[in-house]
Parts: C-alpha cells; sequence; structure tokens
C-alpha cells in the first residue's frame, strides 16, 4: 500500500514521524488541501469541444459543459454552453448558463444569457437573467421568466371568445 512520506513536512515532529512509519502504512492516504493529487481527483470535467471544422447535424443532450466553434444543425441542451465566434448553431439551446459569441438560429432558453459583442442572435431569448453587450446583433424576442428552463415554452393566455350577439 502507498503511504505518505514525512520527509517533506516542516517542523520537527516529521523528523520524529520519520523512524516509526509502522502507523502511516495502515493509515488512508488523505490528499492535503492545495495538493495536486486533491485538485486531479475532484476536479470538474473539461468542457466537450466541437471544433471549427465539425458540423454536426442532429440534437445534442448533456448534464456537462459545451463549447461550439463549429456548426451545429439541432437542438443543444446543455449545463454551460459557450458559443464561439467561429459557430453557428441552428436550433433550439437550453442550458443553464449560455455565453454566445458567434450566431444562432433558433430560440435561446437559460438562466443566465449573455450576448458579447460579437454575437449574431435571430430568434427569441427566453432567461432569468441576461446581458447584451454593445455591438450584439439581436433580432427577436426577449421574455423574462422565473423557470426557464421548464416546459416548452410561456403559457399562453387564449383569446377570449367572441361575444355571442343576442339580438
Amino acid at each position: 500500500m502507498f503511504s505518505k512520506s514525512k520527509i517533506h513536512e516542516p517542523g520537527p515532529k516529521a523528523a520524529q514521524d520519520s523512524k516509526d512509519t509502522s502507523t502511516d502504512a495502515k493509515a488512508p492516504l488523505v490528499p492535503r488541501p492545495g495538493s495536486d493529487f486533491a485538485s486531479t481527483s475532484r476536479s470538474k470535467a473539461p468542457a466537450s469541444v466541437l471544433s471549427a471544422d465539425l458540423t454536426v447535424t442532429g440534437n445534442i443532450k448533456t448534464t456537462g459543459d459545451v463549447q461550439i466553434e463549429g456548426t451545429l444543425e439541432g437542438d443543444i441542451r446543455a449545463h454551460l454552453l459557450t458559443v464561439g465566434e467561429t459557430a453557428t448553431i441552428k436550433g433550439e439551446i437550453i442550458a443553464d448558463d449560455v455565453v454566445v459569441n458567434g450566431r444562432v438560429i433558433g430560440r435561446v432558453r437559460g438562466l443566465k444569457v449573455r450576448l458579447t459583442s460579437t454575437a449574431r442572435v435571430e430568434g427569441d431569448i427566453v432567461h432569468k437573467t441576461i446581458a447584451i453587450e454593445s455591438g450584439a446583433h439581436f433580432e427577436g424576442s426577449v421574455q423574462r421568466q422565473e423557470d426557464p428552463l421548464g416546459g416548452a415554452g410561456a403559457p399562453r393566455i387564449p383569446a377570449p371568445a367572441p361575444a355571442a350577439d343576442n339580438a
């Protein structure tokens, strides 16, 4: 089994404990905060990247993070979606966080939506919070909802029926 080396630990206790390692061989290895082992074993998975030379036709669904640099013709659902400057998405976007640097043709639904200065969006945006930087191009409607990810769309109130003429 592996044991933790006492050689590099500061203080007089490290020198004293280096003589008696029989108890350390049975002790579990516990990573120290900030150590390489602790950061790699608990790190979040990196974002999936669709490169600029890639075209995907179809829907994508993940609970992780996605960065699109190429072309997607279909809907995408993710935790964090970053649309790169060279990217084009033709379809609906549903994500907790959406950052648009490129082109989107379709509806965007997100808790936090951010259009950067290079964004080009043609479609409706349903959001909880939104930020639109100066220079972004946006054509569509914006609607705030407390839960923009729930349901297929905003509840529609039917138009009242015309009054019957009793004359």
